[in-house]
């Protein structure tokens, strides 16, 4: 495993007297899996937020790729933005747009990045090719089932070639057979492109089968860290209440 892609330090934030970072630590490794996982409103999408530069911690630090986001201006923060692609809890396409145009709006701004001149084509069917839905380019996203969306999400996540990818709640919404899909399209996604994923859930399947390693989030900390082996055999009742059906 290469080196460290993602180093959260003591990161503490509170919103009046609700603390919900206690200085939670992480760090992700290159090419690694990592599942943190939190019960509702535990601190999993402010910690997010933290991570990506839209919440200001009250103290601590976030480094990604080497660099600390706090320390950074806009325009260099955009840019270290690009190399993370985010995969969010609702897919989030553009209502109005066609595929092709959802997966053609984040490349107009990095065109030069990506060494796209004018014919954004190419990229535009690899990405839909490695989430297997090259057939559905001109469809609009009210034609398509949830799982068709989230599969979409992730092909415009793709087409920017990021180093690092968030999927934020991968599976929820979708039945037990399309978020199996999901799942194994991540892992194939990471051996395909050898990305490093930072995955929040609460699904204890999508865990199991996508995680390498898991940060289990209590109290706005990092209260226990393992393979899913490891912590699923815990005896800890906090530990326990994560893995009881």
């Amino acid at each position: 495993m290469g080196p460290q892609v993602i180093e959260i330090k003591d990161l503490y934030k509170s919103f009046g007297n609700n603390h919900v970072l206690n200085g939670f630590n992480l760090t992700l490794m290159e090419g690694e899996n990592l599942v943190v996982m939190g019960k509702s409103g535990s601190g999993k999408s402010v910690m997010i937020k933290c991570l990506v530069g839209l919440v200001k911690p009250d103290s601590g630090t976030v480094k990604i790729l080497g660099k600390e986001i706090n320390e950074l201006d806009q325009k260099p923060l955009d840019e270290l933005r690009s190399d993370i692609g985010f995969l969010f809890q609702g897919s989030a396409l553009y209502d109005s747009m066609t595929v092709r145009e959802n997966l053609e709006f984040p490349m107009r701004r990095h065109k030069e990045r990506l060494g796209v001149v004018n014919d954004t084509e190419p990229l535009v069917r690899e990405a839909l090719e490695s989430v297997g839905l090259a057939k559905a380019i001109d469809l609009m996203p009210v034609e398509l089932s949830g799982g068709m969306k989230r599969r979409v999400a992730l092909a415009r996540t793709l087409i920017l070639k990021p180093k690092v990818i968030l999927y934020d709640e991968p599976t929820s919404g979708l039945d037990p057979i399309t978020s199996k899909e999901i799942i194994e399209l991540m892992r194939s996604i990471q051996k395909k492109y050898g990305t490093s994923s930072l995955i929040i859930t609460h699904d204890v399947d999508c865990a199991r089968v996508i995680s390498e390693r898991m940060i289990l989030l209590v109290d706005g900390i990092n209260y226990a860290e393992g393979s899913f082996e490891e912590l699923s055999r815990a005896t800890d009742p906090k530990i326990e209440a994560f893995f009881k059906k």
